[in-house]
């Protein structure tokens, strides 16, 4: 079988029916390709050449999951304004800040002035685009009703953009806690406490045992600082590429990561809102039930239910209700289940699941200011026990020498 020539990006100059002088963009595999496209578009081309690469590698920032959602909800607004798709692309592209992103959305609009499907042309670029995203831009393409799938699409990455975002905040805490306590910690024990230390060699007494301690653990972070930082930061990275490496160590963190005290409830209830509403999106666009679960499972963001819900897609397969499928996993409260249950029986199963991600997104909204709250208060107590031990610590011999004396 032959392999597929790989498209290119290709500038491009002409004279339209009119005489004006038009440019652009355009993908394709050659540049006699390119020409024939634009005859057949009415234009005289002048000069045509091949783009330099990279493509999305030259200037400007690398494209964020937020790019991806704006440029949604953009398209969605000029095409239920009637601008065609084509000139939609053309407006966001050229009007984009980020030169990438720009340059994404010039050479999706090159593909599907090549006369390619916006999904097949979104399908090229699967590193923004997911499986998800060109399911539901397929489906509107096949009813015709892609202004209103695209509507859809952007509300639908807006809130799961604002969920993870919501997640990210209140993750930041605990981990704001630990950072600063161990820079403080370090800083005192590499530079302070030695001062101290020093100090303290023509004491002529014993040592208070604390301070005698806290001297010992700053001797060590003198001694031993390279090993601490290095190992920390290794320790760090082995982690980080473990868990980009390995699924059964992906599975084991977001397994424990789900049973944490306060963080693990947050981060149930935000799986239970990204399931829910990316099923209620797919549904609604017509996207059949079992296809649209492998979606769903792919964008639950956590293996543990990822599992559950292909093992769903897998019951419902052979005829087996949602609602049933849902309550023999053991990973959705029974309200969740009971308005599913309440949708099948009405035929509304979409606008049952668009009110449970309602639901559970206020409730990770409330969850994280609450958290929130509580953790501003534990940090300046954390971090008042630590630099106040020390410091007490460093004190005792002074305040027995004033005894002394």
């Amino acid at each position: 079988m032959a392999q597929a020539a790989k498209a290119d990006m290709f500038v491009y100059e002409g004279t339209d029916k009119r005489g004006q002088k038009v440019k652009g963009e355009m993908s394709s595999t050659s540049d006699a390709l390119v020409k024939a496209t634009l005859r057949r578009q009415g234009i005289t081309p002048v000069r045509v050449k091949k783009k330099p690469k990279p493509l999305f590698g030259g200037g400007g920032k690398a494209i964020s999951a937020k790019d991806i959602s704006v440029f949604s909800r953009q398209m969605a607004t000029m095409m239920s304004s009637g601008v065609p798709l084509v000139q939609s692309f053309e407006i966001v592209g050229r009007g984009h800040e980020n030169a990438r992103m720009q340059a994404l959305i010039l050479n999706i609009k090159g593909e599907v002035e090549a006369g390619n499907t916006l999904a097949d042309s979104l399908a090229k670029h699967p590193l923004y685009f997911d499986e998800l995203y060109v399911a539901l831009v397929r489906a509107g393409e096949a009813a015709g009703i892609l202004e209103t799938l695209l509507d859809k699409i952007a509300t639908y990455k807006e809130k799961v953009e604002a969920i993870k975002g919501k997640i990210k905040k209140a993750l930041f805490y605990p981990t704001a806690v630990l950072v600063m306590a161990f820079v403080v910690t370090a800083v005192l024990m590499i530079f302070v406490i030695p001062q101290f230390a020093a100090l303290f060699q023509d004491f002529g007494a014993d040592l208070p045992a604390m301070t005698v301690m806290v001297i010992n653990m700053s001797n060590f972070f003198v001694d031993y600082w390279y090993l601490i930082f290095g190992g920390l930061g290794g320790a760090f990275y082995g982690i980080s590429e473990l868990k980009k490496r390995s699924a059964a160590f992906r599975a084991i963190i977001d397994r424990v990561s789900l049973k944490l005290p306060v963080i693990g409830d947050i981060l149930v209830k935000a799986t239970i809102a990204r399931f829910a509403r990316t099923l209620s999106t797919m549904f609604a666009a017509g996207v059949p039930l079992v296809e649209a679960m492998d979606s769903v499972a792919g964008a639950a963001g956590n293996i543990v239910y990822g599992t559950a819900i292909r093992k769903m897609r897998d019951e419902i397969a052979t005829g087996q209700q949602l609602q049933v499928s849902m309550r023999e996993t053991g990973l959705f409260p029974n309200m969740v289940v009971q308005m599913v249950a309440i949708g099948e029986e009405s035929g509304s199963i979409d606008a049952m699941l668009a009110k449970v991600a309602d639901f559970y997104e206020q409730e990770v909204d409330d969850a994280v200011d609450a958290m929130a709250s509580l953790m501003e208060p534990l940090i300046m107590a954390v971090l008042g026990v630590l630099i106040g031990g020390l410091v007490i610590a460093m004190y005792l011999p002074i305040f027995k020498m004033g005894q002394v004396v």
